[in-house]
């Protein structure tokens, strides 16, 4: 689908509650530009990954994501930081990022496997990339999904190369337990002291999509001084709030994961887990998928974009955030990371 299918209902709660809450500048740190004939995605070998962001959309040029923007934000001024998808061809994806990149003066994040070697990562930093983007699906073969650490895909060698050069990393954590799994919150206070000047963002708050995902994590991350985090594809309020609480306004950005956010739904926690509630029909056989449940009336149903946004603005009352910091959050603090101009 180019662009996106915004209802009446869409509209109005553009008008009615978002319009005047964002700031006229925004940066979506976190969009995946890819063409389908770059997929190398098949269902059932996703290695620990939900398979029901493949439903969504095939993929997302950058004409796309532009006329995507466009809609979403009528009106405001819009950027982004894009990357591959890492479930591409990976030569294929960051050939294609960079190019978009150069024409259209974005930044781009470089797509990594585990065995991504320093030079490769240095040349790829030497022609226009920023930083990297690691990704659990790109670990070794012979490690089981649930037992996939952090240190696997994204190596240490990795970060010695990002701490060299200043580089940002994009970090999407591994395993069941998300952000308060110990293995992670370990290896993510290793990174924080031991390369300190490699900018490391933590995806999604840690994947943090019910409360139960967070655990004990932020009385162990706002000891962290240098790592920023995204609420990207995240519509859990106490997230955003635990982690304002944490480390501040300053170290938290937006990010949509586009193309996922252009889906229609809400989320809702079922037993501890996040549920995606879609309308019937509209992705296909979700029968399968427990992150998936169709409802047939959706005429009072919004994107994930501004399902995600929604959420972000309860945060900001609950914590009575000032304009200034709601335009941080929602530009500011990625366009200083990024160093990205107007």
């Amino acid at each position: 689908m180019f662009g996106i299918q915004l209802t009446d209902y869409d509209r109005k709660v553009w008008e009615e509650e978002l319009c005047d809450f964002l700031p006229d500048r925004i940066i979506d740190t976190h969009v995946h530009i890819y063409k389908e004939s770059m997929e190398r995605y098949v269902a059932g070998e996703t290695k620990g990954c939900v398979s029901w962001p493949h439903m969504v959309a095939p993929d997302l040029t950058i004409e796309d994501m532009k006329e995507s923007f466009s809609q979403f934000f009528p009106g405001k001024q819009v950027k982004a930081v894009i990357m591959g998808m890492p479930s591409c061809q990976l030569d294929l994806v960051n050939e294609y990022a960079l190019e978009c990149s150069r024409k259209e003066n974005l930044p781009a994040l470089f797509c990594t496997n585990w065995d991504t070697t320093k030079d490769e990562i240095r040349e790829a930093m030497l022609s226009g990339f920023v930083g990297i983007k690691p990704y659990l699906n790109n670990s070794p073969a012979y490690i089981p999904a649930n037992e996939v650490r952090i240190f696997d895909f994204l190596t240490k060698e990795h970060l010695e190369v990002m701490d060299e050069l200043g580089g940002i990393v994009m970090l999407h954590i591994p395993r069941k337990l998300r952000l308060r799994d110990p293995v992670n919150l370990a290896q993510m206070m290793e990174i924080e002291e031991k390369y300190p000047n490699a900018k490391i963002i933590i995806a999604h708050i840690g994947r943090a999509y019910v409360e139960e995902d967070i655990g004990n994590a932020f009385e162990i991350l706002k000891n962290t001084k240098n790592m920023m985090f995204d609420f990207t594809a995240n519509t859990l309020t106490a997230a955003m709030v635990k982690c304002i609480e944490a480390v501040g306004p300053k170290r938290l950005m937006f990010g949509s994961d586009m193309p996922i956010t252009k889906m229609r739904m809400y989320r809702i926690c079922e037993d501890g887990h996040y549920v995606n509630v879609v309308p019937r029909g509209f992705y296909g056989d979700v029968s399968y998928d427990p992150n998936m449940k169709e409802v047939d009336d959706y005429s009072e149903m919004t994107t994930f974009m501004y399902e995600e946004l929604r959420s972000f603005k309860k945060c900001a009352e609950e914590l009575k955030l000032s304009r200034d910091e709601v335009a941080d959050i929602m530009c500011g603090n990625c366009q200083r990371l990024f160093g990205i101009e107007f």
